[in-house]
């Protein structure tokens, strides 16, 4: 038996050393940042001061969430746990809604009307790797923020809602969430991810999963294989057919694929198979149009083979990529500095180190921004069990604690700085405005 041979980490070596000639080279803050005054500094100060005051609560959540991991729609104890740190500090919580048992909802009034901030929480986990992701510290910065926001709520103008979002990985709760209603009458929505690098924006491709079964007619595959209609062979030629594909495709389209079905006897000739397909690219109408050419792809394979194929499209609703709004980014820049760190503009690291989230959903129905705090080194890749390790350290903790800030902070600039909130929503209008996400691809 033979060993797999070892990838190369050439390539990743020489992203990494790009990043930082190009950190080194470009201003950290993006153009929006000194537009805006803000909220008053008394308040932002307020804000720090109050998540310190909680940062045993979100220490907490962090460690409790990492060593109970709970897989999409599964999180019944993360959603508890979050509940009941709310329900300490006087919040009243409702579990289960929006059509999600372990989704969560509260929200504060201010003392004075005015618009409306969805901050978010992510708690689901991965199979066998737990919080891989680390979204036990996403749902850390959630409720550290909004208990901040909480402390000052008679001084707020507007209304700040807290979402715990389930089943963010690979089945897209925001989406289930957002067709009950979970974002209607809000006005702009908020959250932040662990990564390896403080990032203010970064590509996140939209995603569909499309599940490919071709039928065949079985046979003897000595006697008779004249008679039959290889369903397997539809497959391979298939899965060949994307390979050659993937030459004709933007370098931010992202196909992969494998075959879990595909007979049982070699002496038969396979009468079923099954195919299963992510398609990801960078923006909403490119990939409509992927989805088209693998359906075609897919509809060749059977029409050569004589085999019949049905196309089943987002067994869970697809994520559309993140529509990113620079005038909230530009405060959470500010925000981060604060504290310390130096969130890289978009650009500095590299595109294609890029994956799908279901707040993509979310920012093209209201303004949005889903920015990276750093947990861990540079090397450290989401989804494996490294980043699993980092996020239930100190760097963990502070990354709550920055992240909660941040987010608290945006929020409260956005809330009292009406000019800020102008060009939010100018910017939204001039990238599109609001797209109907569950018809766009029927």
């Amino acid at each position: 038996m033979t060993e797999p041979a070892l990838p190369d980490p050439a390539y990743l070596q020489q992203i990494a050393a790009e990043t930082q000639l190009r950190a080194a080279t470009l201003a950290t803050a993006t153009p929006a940042q000194a537009l805006y005054t803000g909220a008053p500094e008394a308040l932002r100060a307020s804000i720090e001061r109050h998540v310190a005051a909680v940062s045993e609560d979100l220490d907490h959540i962090v460690h409790t969430l990492h060593a109970n991991p709970e897989t999409a729609y599964q999180e019944h104890h993360s959603a508890h746990v979050l509940g009941e740190v709310l329900a300490k500090h006087g919040i009243d919580v409702t579990t289960g809604v929006h059509g999600v048992d372990t989704a969560l909802r509260a929200e504060i009034v201010g003392g004075k009307p005015g618009k409306t901030i969805a901050i978010l929480s992510e708690y689901d986990a991965l199979p066998d790797i737990g919080h891989a992701c680390g979204h036990n510290v996403i749902a850390a910065t959630g409720v550290g923020a909004f208990l901040a926001l909480t402390s000052i709520k008679d001084q707020l103008k507007g209304r700040v809602v807290f979402l715990g979002t389930p089943a963010e990985e690979g089945h897209s709760g925001k989406e289930v969430m957002a067709q009950h209603g979970a974002f209607n009458c809000i006005d702009a929505a908020i959250m932040v991810h662990p990564y390896g690098y403080d990032l203010a924006d970064q590509v996140w491709l939209g995603r569909r999963l499309l599940t490919v079964t071709f039928t065949g007619i079985a046979a003897h595959a000595s006697a008779q294989p004249f008679m039959g209609r290889n369903a397997l062979d539809a497959a391979n030629l298939a899965y060949q057919g994307i390979g050659l594909l993937r030459q004709q495709l933007p370098p931010s389209d992202r196909v992969h694929t494998n075959i879990t079905e595909g007979g049982e006897s070699p002496n038969i000739i396979p009468s079923r198979a099954v195919m299963k397909l992510y398609a990801r690219s960078r923006h909403p109408e490119t990939l409509k149009d992927l989805s088209n050419r693998l359906a075609d792809v897919a509809r060749g394979a059977a029409l050569m083979t004589g085999t019949g194929v049905d196309l089943r499209w987002d067994e869970h609703p697809p994520s559309l990529p993140i529509r990113t709004n620079t005038a909230l980014t530009g405060r959470w820049v500010e925000s981060q500095q604060r504290r310390g760190r130096q969130p890289l503009p978009a650009g500095v690291v590299s595109d294609t180190l890029a994956a799908s989230t279901d707040f993509g959903n979310v920012s093209y129905r209201i303004p949005g921004i889903h920015p990276l705090i750093k947990i861990a080194g540079s090397e450290t890749a989401l989804h494996t069990k490294d980043f699993a390790a980092a996020a239930c350290t100190e760097a963990a903790e502070r990354g709550a604690y920055d992240g909660a800030a941040g987010l608290a902070l945006t929020a409260l600039d956005y809330l009292c700085d009406p000019e800020l909130q102008r060009a939010v929503h100018e910017e939204f209008e001039a990238q599109g405005g609001p797209i109907d996400v569950p018809a766009f691809f029927d």
